[in-house]
């Protein structure tokens, strides 16, 4: 039971802690011995014998104190052993070394890792000093220059319940006072480590926001951009095979150029705006009512879309609208690069169970892309549609095409 409680750790001791107990000891002992020498030169019984012996005993006593928080254990049972002993051979300060046994047996509570040991040096010391004083308040020990007063029955009683009363308080106080000193640590030791884990923390989730911010910023540049660049590389690729041919035609593909253009450098002053405004500042951002737009824009640039939207859906939150538009976004860019001009492709948009999902799918055959990827856009969807809590699926079709499926759970829990 001790050795399960002994494993406490060590108390840090403060700087020039030995210069510091050393010269509290120093004074404590000056203390006493300037009182035994008043005493002596009063002509004080006890003291008037051997002045000399009682100052050196004083300083025995108060040795100890200058090691009393390297070694609190030793120090205070040398000092018990001491002060029992050194009455009988060279004689003390009654008074001052009392204050000295105190602090010893302090320290003891306030400064031993080993608890379960602390216990009983502490018990034992308590025992022993009970014992030494009730035999030599009753005279069962022969201190040199000491005679025990004559008294009655009733008034040896009285005198033993009060000094009882004096020195269970005395040891007492010391035992909870040197408790309360190692807790007050303990409590702040923990507060310590706890602050340096929140500092810690607190760093974490400023490089994780900072993070979050450039992958968001990444997403919505990807989103914004590659859509209308994409429409532009398809209708210049256009526009170059028709030049000299038709040029009606080529003229066309170059205007939806044009306007492609325009909304790009248009849905980047949004994007910056969005970004400069408050979470509470969404009216710029897409929802799934400008799915209708996006689908015409598509149209616009050669694509053969048909959009449906099937029920009543549920309510989203803005950030979960605007997931399903930028994945509609991406969906219909990516079926624009890599499924072929004449590959038709469905853009469904339903509630399904708490949920509401939005499906991609092309038809199309085409090997080779017009515009290269960068393998981004995927990633940046499924980044997307997991921070509203939503699942994606996106892989080819077994009898040909490409599909990709976006569920978003409605409402708050989005």
């Amino acid at each position: 039971m001790v050795d399960s409680i002994d494993h406490m750790p060590e108390r840090p001791l403060p700087p020039r802690w030995l210069r510091t107990d050393s010269l509290v000891a120093l004074a404590l002992a000056a203390v006493g011995s300037a009182m035994v020498l008043l005493a002596a030169a009063a002509g004080v019984p006890f003291y008037e014998t051997h002045p000399g012996l009682q100052v050196l005993g004083t300083f025995l006593v108060a040795a100890p104190l200058a090691v009393r928080r390297r070694f609190p254990l030793v120090a205070a049972t040398v000092q018990a052993a001491v002060y029992i002993v050194v009455p009988y051979t060279l004689g003390m300060d009654l008074y001052t070394s009392q204050v000295m046994l105190f602090l010893g047996f302090y320290s003891i509570g306030a400064w031993s890792a080993r608890r379960g040991r602390a216990l009983i040096v502490r018990t034992t010391i308590a025992v022993v000093m009970a014992v030494w004083l009730v035999a030599s308040m009753f005279g069962g020990l022969n201190i040199p220059g000491y005679t025990p007063p004559s008294m009655s029955a009733t008034q040896l009683l009285a005198l033993f319940a009060i000094s009882g009363s004096i020195n269970v308080a005395y040891f007492a106080g010391a035992w909870v006072f040197g408790d309360r000193a190692w807790q007050q640590w303990v409590e702040r030791t923990e507060l310590e480590r706890a602050q340096a884990d929140i500092a810690v923390l607190q760093q974490e989730l400023v490089e994780s926001a900072v993070e979050g911010e450039r992958m968001r910023i990444a997403r919505e540049l990807h989103d914004v951009v590659a859509h209308h660049v994409t429409a532009m590389s398809v209708q210049a690729a256009a526009a170059r095979r028709l030049l000299g041919r038709d040029q009606d035609r080529a003229e066309e593909s170059l205007r939806q150029v044009e306007a492609s253009a325009r909304s790009a450098v248009q849905d980047l002053r949004t994007m910056v705006l969005t970004l400069r405004a408050t979470d509470s500042d969404s009216e710029s951002l897409p929802t799934l009512a400008d799915l209708d737009d996006l689908v015409a824009a598509a149209e616009r640039n050669g694509q053969n879309v048909t959009y449906e939207r099937i029920g009543d859906l549920p309510d989203l939150t803005p950030a979960a609208e605007l997931t399903l538009y930028r994945v509609a976004q991406e969906g219909l860019t990516n079926a624009s690069k890599h499924a072929g001009p004449t590959a038709r492709v469905a853009l469904r948009l339903r509630a399904a169970e708490g949920a509401v999902e939005l499906e991609v799918s092309d038809d199309g055959r085409a090997t080779t892309s017009l515009v290269p990827g960068t393998g981004t856009g995927l990633k940046g969807m499924r980044e997307r549609v997991t921070a509203v809590g939503g699942r994606l699926e996106a892989g080819p079709k077994p009898r040909g095409g490409f599909m990709v499926r976006a569920s978003v759970p409605a409402g708050e829990a989005a």
